[in-house]
């Protein structure tokens, strides 16, 4: 269940009808689960899986949209995030999955959008595709690599703009998050200018995978502070060594540059930060925004291009800082108190969330 519905309210802003990044007009986002065992392999399982996130439903490469990436701490194997800030623009799909199908997710979504335009690599120059990834080997046969390229194209296939899955789904599906069953979290905000009446969407989804459970117990402010009982204690957090990561994506549609883009990105921080991360060395913690109000056409002869941004010395600036921090935490609540116990590889399992560590 999401947070909200089990009585907890994050924030003051209100949210969107879905309560997640689809709230954003246009965006779509699709899962591919795997979990099954490896064939022939013994103790051998796949956990893992593949989300991808679609600003629109048009041409990504002849449509493209602002964007920019901030990396609080860059443990993380991503791919195609510089150019996203050197041009600040997207032209492909969101793909989120393990570190290890890195090459394979790029490979799929790469063939998808070849195939979408011809012209790439022929008559016009060639493609960005982004990619990103959290560790998820403690419950998933990382090495084995279960993610194939048609897994990276299903997920693109599968996108809508439905209320969006969470939890152990997708890219989610073996991930951790404060030594608890993680994934994929989603919540959305809206904000109105009062002066016009216009109101805008920010949007998020997060795969988490970071954190311990003693991070949680003390920094959260919805979580019972005194757990020297053991309730709620989880094995697995002794086994595990890794730091973990986050991938957040975070999308609205107000009229943004790539550079104001970039400072309501930054404040995604706030949002991990309220939960219990410190961000730790091995951690990598990435957002990805883009905005979807104004399309960059790919092929344009003119010279000049004209762009809408809101202005920064005004009450909604401070607000959309705020939407970015509470769609964050809100996200990575969801994507613990939706997730359900997974079994993975050499039997290990990762248990959900106890509802009863909430506080009354």
């Amino acid at each position: 269940m999401k947070i909200r519905e089990l009585g907890y309210s994050i924030g003051r802003l209100p949210t969107g009808e879905k309560n997640c990044i689809t709230d954003v007009t246009g965006v779509r986002v699709g899962h591919v689960t795997l979990n099954h065992p490896i064939t022939d392999r013994v103790n051998e399982y796949a956990c893992t899986g593949v989300t991808a996130i679609l600003p629109h439903s048009k041409n990504l490469f002849k449509e493209k949209v602002i964007a920019t990436t901030y990396v609080f701490n860059g443990f993380g194997k991503s791919t195609g995030l510089v150019q996203v800030n050197e041009l600040g623009q997207l032209e492909s799909p969101i793909m989120l999955t393990n570190t290890f199908a890195v090459p394979s997710v790029t490979q799929g979504t790469l063939e998808y959008m070849l195939e979408q335009n011809p012209e790439i690599g022929e008559t016009t120059g060639t493609i960005n595709i982004v990619v990103g990834e959290c560790n998820d080997s403690y419950l998933n046969s990382i090495r084995y690599m279960p993610v194939q390229t048609e897994h990276a194209r299903e997920a693109i296939f599968k996108a809508s703009t439905n209320r969006v899955e969470e939890g152990a789904v997708g890219a989610g599906t073996g991930m951790i998050c404060f030594d608890y069953k993680g994934g994929i979290g989603c919540s959305s905000r809206l904000i109105t200018i009062s002066e016009s009446g216009e109101t805008y969407t920010v949007g998020c989804l997060v795969l988490s995978n970071f954190g311990k459970q003693e991070e949680l117990y003390n920094y959260s402010r919805f979580i019972k502070r005194n757990n020297s009982d053991g309730e709620g204690n989880n094995s697995s957090s002794q086994e595990r060594s890794m730091d973990g990561s986050i991938m957040i994506v975070l999308a609205t549609d107000a009229p943004l540059s790539e550079r104001q883009l970039n400072r309501v990105a930054k404040r995604c921080g706030i949002g991990l930060g309220r939960t219990g991360s410190h961000m730790s060395h091995g951690s990598g913690d990435i957002v990805i925004a883009f905005s979807t109000a104004q399309i960059c056409q790919h092929f344009n002869n003119d010279s000049k291009e004209k762009l809408t941004t809101l202005r920064e010395d005004k009450p909604i600036m401070n607000n959309l800082f705020t939407a970015a921090a509470e769609v964050t935490e809100e996200a990575i609540l969801n994507s613990i108190s939706c997730a359900v116990t997974t079994t993975g590889r050499k039997g290990r399992q990762v248990e959900s969330f106890p509802y009863s560590l909430l506080t009354e």
